[in-house]
């Protein structure tokens, strides 16, 4: 992989954890503040995703593009993970959240690796393990003890969004199967609606919330997420999502006047050091030893 390929995917990879984190931080707004009811938020968001990701598909379509279209099974793990989010976060703090959501992303995906038969370094464990230590170390502070069904609910929204991952990690066209999945998901929000609408609260804050979060963050934080998988090995895209609360409180330390404190610094530290040991061992680059 040439060093401009190289920078690319870093600049892909960066927008993308950016939109990672920008989601966790507007759903947390929305639903623990009761702005919007967990199932109008997932809908407004799946909603948004698909009509934002839709044009531009259409507008970018040109040719004859690849016939990928998504699947049926990245888009019910799609839908899984969304609505799993939005329910379990109505009774997590934001920093319990994310360590059972990023902890079951590293879990499954080491997991699914070994049982298809892949070996793994003892390098990578280490280079894992010193990437979750930092991160539980930086979301510390802010960890509760969790109901279980709140935990529940973020651990099957972990396993659904690493085989969402997982499913992508082949995409031909990211913002042409993002947008296919987005748009399967309609249907089946239906049934969910029909449960849960004698429980449906949207407030003006809610839906902008909700919106936002689907168009950008989602939509097509989510498009350029498959455009990064198609250079990264499962495992290193799974330790690289750890450092998207980091890209969070950094943007809070330059944006917010946020403290910059010696706890943010060592955990950060860690995080990266654990995804570059990750990274380099896993030859985390899938075309770095052909075109090197």
């Amino acid at each position: 992989m040439t060093s401009t390929s190289i920078r690319k995917l870093g600049f892909y990879t960066l927008l993308a954890l950016i939109a990672f984190a920008g989601n966790s931080v507007l759903g947390r707004i929305a639903l623990s503040e009761n702005a919007v009811d967990p199932t109008s938020f997932t809908v407004i968001r799946l909603y948004a995703g698909a009509l934002v990701l839709w044009i531009l598909h259409k507008c970018t379509l040109k040719g004859n593009p690849p016939r990928s279209k998504g699947s049926w099974r990245a888009a019910c793990m799609l839908f899984l993970y969304a609505v799993t989010f939005s329910y379990a976060y109505r009774s997590l703090e934001t920093g319990t959240g994310a360590l059972v959501l990023f902890g079951a992303v590293q879990i499954t995906t080491l997991v699914d690796s070994l049982l298809k038969g892949n070996s793994i370094k003892p390098a990578v464990f280490l280079g894992m393990a010193v990437a979750l230590l930092g991160f539980i170390y930086l979301v510390k502070p802010s960890l509760s003890t969790p109901s279980l069904t709140g935990f529940l609910l973020m651990l099957v929204a972990g396993i659904a969004w690493t085989y969402y991952t997982l499913f992508g990690s082949g995409s031909l066209n990211p913002l042409r199967d993002t947008a296919h999945n987005f748009v399967r998901t309609i249907p089946l929000t239906i049934p969910l609606i029909l449960f849960s609408f004698p429980h449906i609260a949207i407030t003006p804050k809610g839906s902008l919330l909700a919106l936002s979060s689907g168009a950008l963050t989602s939509g097509l934080g989510y498009a350029i997420w498959y455009r990064v998988l198609k250079d990264l090995k499962p495992i290193s895209a799974a330790v690289i999502q750890l450092t998207a609360p980091v890209l969070a409180t950094a943007g809070g330390i330059f944006f917010a006047a946020e403290p910059l404190t010696t706890h943010f610094i060592i955990a950060s530290f860690a995080i990266l050091t654990g995804a570059l040991i990750v990274i380099l061992s896993n030859r985390g680059y899938k075309k770095a030893c052909e075109q090197s």
